[in-house]
């Protein structure tokens, strides 16, 4: 028996017989193809540049059907990588620089294909950044789907399962789990990948046990062999012991328990034990995922994503077009409940190219982002179009909407301004809008938990960013894993600036929420509740747990609580305290 090391990617408990991925044709993966003969002539030169166009319409149609059949089936995690495959397919700097190799340098088709792809996954694969990076997974992808047209094939990986197995291999490109089955893949255990790579994100919205970032676990593993995939832990065994099986199946039967017994909350209001109720809504990046409100019992969804609409295409959507989308996600949560959409949050890792050009930035996370494009001379007409569609959507039900970035009251003042002209473009069209639609902000820059006070004066109502507040207030990037130790969000001063930041709303009679990865941490909840949180937004798998922890929870015991963290000197102390009072038996892993 061997157990080998990875990253959690999946939650959950897969055992099985594995199956091992077939490498990629060497011709895909080789490095610029070397065809006999000298240069081409101009007649083979545009012969060459017809097949390239021809594999280009092939395979955007074969990812064109895939990208629907994902939504269809509400894989939007999925389809949006589609989605940025097809972007590639229209990617001057991909495919016109193809062409262009063909042309100017008189080479095949598939040299030149291989020769640019090489290039820039050399580029994106030298970046920091771990979502840039990401690109190289697509551009190998899409390369292998233009390379297998080229010859007239199909996709380059052909995988046929005839019975329920465990995937091992380097890595899955999306077009390949396309055609998988979810009834025969029982885990995933990779080489490659890390906890946003594509892979862990189609297994998590697939809800297929992963593991991934495993080195050298093909040199041990062969197509038959008896595996085991613990996606909680990140650890994957080979060859188990009768033991371990034993151990593992007892797991899966105690997790099978567990959902039973969450799916009990799901129709249940949100409350402590002693009857002090708060919100508990989900986090959407696009208008298909609204439908996961009904299905885990959200009484609404605290933020909607919108930059999602913006990106893998050359234009920003129209108004019509963000209306009948802000429109599809409003209709589709449970009636009564409120959808927040925050308006567009373009730049630091979600970068859109055709609305950033020229401006390379040393640091884009404190860079040209958020508010601070939409309010720029330049682009404010794009963000008045989104505010109209935004306030075409509320006649249609509740919504509110919110502003990210936030750091003046000189910014907030700008967005509301651009608000009411909105309106007032509105009222002599004779369009409908909702005239108390609420207009909240993002508390996520420490500039603007300090003037909290001032801020509360003129926004609706504020919901805490944590995800960025936590790196800023501590100058920690949360993906350096040198400093990620800093970038915990029960350090001593978040706590008191989410304090802060709840009580200013609340003495001008607002509400005030949590959007962050924070407001669904389990050791984190009771202290929120005791700070007066009015409402947590997290991720739709992350909102049962919680209401079941609430509903353990006393209100009078978690503001004794809160008030004793807030006087504590240290995250390790914060997060003993909290363990110990109010929720035995988990940790900062059960997150």
């Amino acid at each position: 028996m061997l157990e080998w090391k990875g990253i959690a990617a999946s939650t959950g408990y897969a055992m099985g017989s594995a199956y091992r991925l077939p490498e990629l044709p060497a011709a895909v993966k080789s490095a610029v193809l070397s065809y006999p003969g000298s240069k081409l002539d101009k007649q083979e030169i545009d012969k060459e540049a017809d097949r390239l166009a021809e594999a280009v319409r092939q395979a955007a149609q074969d990812i064109a059907a895939w990208k629907r059949e994902a939504a269809a089936a509400g894989r939007e995690a999925q389809a949006r990588i589609f989605a940025t495959h097809l972007s590639l397919l229209q990617d001057p700097e991909y495919i016109g620089e193809v062409t262009e190799r063909i042309k100017g340098e008189g080479i095949y088709a598939e040299s030149a294909l291989r020769a640019v792809t090489d290039e820039l996954v050399a580029l994106f694969g030298a970046m920091e950044n771990e979502v840039l990076r990401e690109r190289c997974a697509d551009l190998e992808d899409v390369a292998g789907q233009l390379h297998a047209k080229l010859h007239g094939g199909d996709t380059p990986l052909q995988v046929r399962l005839t019975e329920p197995a465990v995937i091992v291999g380097v890595d899955i490109p999306p077009s390949l789990t396309a055609r998988l089955d979810r009834r025969m893949v029982l885990g995933i255990a990779l080489e490659k990948g890390g906890r946003t790579s594509h892979s862990a994100i189609i297994a998590r919205s697939l809800g297929i046990p992963a593991v991934v970032g495993i080195r050298g676990l093909l040199s041990a593993i062969q197509t038959g062999d008896e595996v085991i995939v613990d996606g909680r832990q990140g650890i994957v065994i080979t060859t188990p012991e009768q033991s371990t099986t034993e151990s593992y199946a007892t797991r899966q039967r105690e997790e099978a328990v567990a959902a039973a017994r969450l799916a009990r909350f799901k129709s249940l209001p949100t409350a402590t034990a002693d009857g002090h109720a708060v919100q508990l809504a989900i986090n959407i990046a696009h208008p298909q995922e609204a439908e996961a409100a009904r299905e885990v019992g959200a009484e609404g969804i605290g933020l909607y994503r919108t930059e999602f609409l913006f990106m893998d295409r050359s234009t920003s959507p129209s108004e019509d077009e963000q209306f009948q989308a802000y429109r599809s996600a409003v209709m589709a949560i449970p009636e009564g409940s409120a959808i927040i959409i925050r308006t567009l949050d373009v730049g630091g890792d979600k970068a859109i190219p055709y609305l950033q050009r020229n401006r390379e930035e040393l640091n884009p996370f404190l860079g040209y982002r958020g508010i601070r494009l939409c309010l720029d001379r330049e682009y404010s007409p794009l963000f008045k179009t989104q505010l109209r569609a935004i306030l075409r959507a509320s006649a249609c039900g509740k919504l509110k909407i919110m502003y990210p970035m936030i750091a003046t009251l000189k910014e907030l003042r700008a967005a509301s301004a651009l608000l009411q002209e909105a309106k007032l473009e509105l009222d002599e069209a004779g369009l409908p809008y909702d005239p108390k639609l609420e207009a909240g902000i993002m508390i996520e820059v420490p500039a603007a938990a300090m003037i909290a006070d001032q801020l509360a004066k003129e926004a609706d109502f504020f919901s805490i960013g944590t995800n960025d507040l936590v790196q800023y207030m501590m100058a920690a990037d949360r993906m350096n894993e040198a400093v990620s130790h800093l970038a915990e969000p029960l350090q001593p001063a978040i706590l008191r600036v989410i304090d802060r930041v709840i009580q200013c709303a609340h003495k001008e009679g607002k509400w005030a929420g949590m959007c962050g990865e924070m407001a669904g941490h389990p050791l984190a909840i009771p202290l929120l509740l005791g700070l007066g949180l009015d409402e947590f937004s997290m991720s739709a798998s992350a909102l049962l747990p919680a209401r079941e922890l609430i509903a353990r929870l006393d209100y009078a015991e978690c503001r004794r609580l809160a008030q004793q963290a807030l006087q504590l000197e240290s995250a390790e102390e914060i997060q003993r305290l909290a363990a110990e009072a109010c929720t035995p038996n988990v940790s900062l892993e059960s997150e």
